[in-house]
């Protein structure tokens, strides 16, 4: 895990202060700092050790060629691309992403097509270059320009002072310096849908639970977020399967249902557990670092945001990777608006658009809340094959008119692993389950009045509400770009 940034044009090396590009991604890296640049190009590195603590420098160079690599994130599958693709190649670390550099060499841009995980990454060698985002958007990337310059960042905060236009770096995408920006993978389109309930619930169990095992890969101890929700718990009770000693985090204000429900899961699975009580006013003392880290102002993202800064903050004094139960609900239909749905292919149409736009929603908010206080998060639900596995089952069984409860399937292949009362327990956002569902949006309209709203909107500010635009405000102090606002994802309750 890192943050990484380039740059492509004529003499950067005299027009931009590089260092202090890169200076902006230390908290995502602070283990290390690699820069390697020439005239007309640079690319820099922030490095968290995960795997190959010792050995796992970046930039990484292939020799005898001068060609250099940086990646952010985890390649899960590189120790089976090593023996099936490279096993001649004459590898300087047990680094996962130095295989980018022999794919480069041998599959040329159509090495995304061999990668499987999460990751963003630029390979040069000073004439051609390629940068990437994976496939479903996990870990973050933006591009920008100035005239005929390029640059690239893992966060916005890296481009507001060097790039005149600034753009989100789209997920399943590559950009390469001849093609220029070339879509590479899309959810696959189901014409057949399996309708076997035992079929259904063993596949699930079976998916999950090596999507699960993959992601433990690291050289460094691994943890999971528990809310005490179905998602958390299910990644913690397939963690302790594999993981004997599991750190388990929860939080929430006094009173959190979220709190009581977690020491019931990490107290039945034998997590070493660990909880943080907070306040009112600390949400409010974090709320504008929040904002700044998030580099977002979407009411609903920057509310679920600050538990998960501080569940992050207490997990980082004691792992450096942490595994979180995301993407559950796009996969089962969990999210409430998701029970007026009758018509089984509008609600599989709805779960494509919103697992489409997780990259700058949900997924930004794990990524950047983690990296916030320089800790990995992976997300097993959101693994490519348990995605199309997940797309495949008929839609009709993830009706909530035929059930009576959200993501029952879900519910049911894991019943076994988890006390009944969480199996069967009620949905709740993450920030209602942390009893501070409320508190911001109360916070904010005090400070907002109506007619200060109403004049916003009219002056064309891209606010909807009083808590909107007090977001907006410290949004727009942290970023006073011109198209800082526009690469922001926006949620309505749903995507349309």
């Amino acid at each position: 895990m890192s943050g990484i940034a380039s740059v492509f044009g004529a003499d950067v090396s005299t027009q931009y202060d590089f260092s202090a590009m890169l200076s902006q991604l230390v908290h995502r890296g602070p283990d290390d700092t690699g820069v390697v640049q020439d005239n007309n190009w640079a690319l820099g590195h922030q490095r968290l050790s995960i795997v190959d603590v010792a050995g796992g420098h970046q930039p990484m160079q292939a020799k005898p060629k001068q060609l250099y690599s940086i990646c952010n994130g985890e390649i899960y599958n590189f120790r089976d691309l090593k023996s099936r693709h490279l096993s001649a190649y004459p590898f300087q670390s047990v680094a996962d992403s130095e295989v980018l550099l022999p794919l480069f060499q041998q599959f040329g841009q159509d090495l995304v097509q061999h990668l499987d995980g999460m990751y963003s990454f630029v390979i040069s060698d000073g004439e051609e270059w390629m940068a990437g985002r994976d496939r479903i958007g996990i870990k973050p990337l933006y591009y920008g320009t100035t005239g005929d310059d390029i640059f690239f960042a893992s966060e916005l905060k890296a481009l507001v002072n060097c790039a005149e236009r600034i753009y989100e770096f789209p997920e399943g995408h590559y950009y390469h310096s001849q093609s220029g920006l070339v879509p590479y993978y899309q959810l696959p389109e189901t014409k057949t849908f399996e309708q076997d309930v035992d079929t259904i619930v063993a596949d699930i169990q079976q998916t999950l639970a090596k999507s699960v095992q993959k992601r433990l890969m690291s050289d460094v101890p691994v943890g999971v977020f528990l809310s005490g929700g179905l998602d958390s718990s299910i990644i913690a009770a397939l963690m302790k399967q594999q993981v004997s000693e599991l750190h388990s985090f929860s939080v929430g204000l006094p009173q959190s249902p979220d709190l009581k429900a977690a020491r019931l899961v990490a107290e039945h699975l034998g997590t070493i557990h660990h909880e943080y009580v907070y306040s009112e006013e600390e949400m409010q003392t974090v709320l504008s670092d929040v904002i700044y880290y998030l580099e977002s102002y979407d009411p609903a993202l920057v509310r679920s945001a600050i538990p998960c800064y501080i569940v992050s903050r207490l997990a980082s004094e004691h792992v450096k990777v942490v595994l979180s139960g995301e993407g559950a609900d796009e996969l089962f239909a969990g999210y409430s608006y998701f029970a007026d749905y009758d018509e089984p292919m509008a609600l599989h149409r709805e779960a494509i658009a919103i697992l489409q736009g997780l990259h700058n929603l949900n997924l930004q908010r794990v990524d950047r809340m983690t990296m916030a206080h320089s800790l990995e998060g992976r997300v097993p639900f959101l693994d490519v094959d348990f995605i199309e596995r997940c797309m495949r089952i008929d839609p009709q069984l993830k009706l909530y008119s035929n059930s009576g409860t959200e993501k029952w399937l879900l519910r049911k292949a894991f019943e076994d692993l988890l006390p009944q009362e969480i199996v069967w327990r009620d949905k709740m956002e993450f920030a209602q389950g942390c009893a501070s569902s409320g508190v911001l949006e109360n916070y904010a309209e005090a400070a907002i009045a109506p007619q200060v709203l109403a004049e916003a909107i009219s002056q064309g500010l891209p606010v909807s509400s009083q808590e909107e635009l007090f977001y907006y405000r410290i949004f727009n102090q942290h970023f006073p770009h011109p198209d800082a606002a526009k690469v922001i994802g926006r949620w309505d309750g749903t995507l349309h």
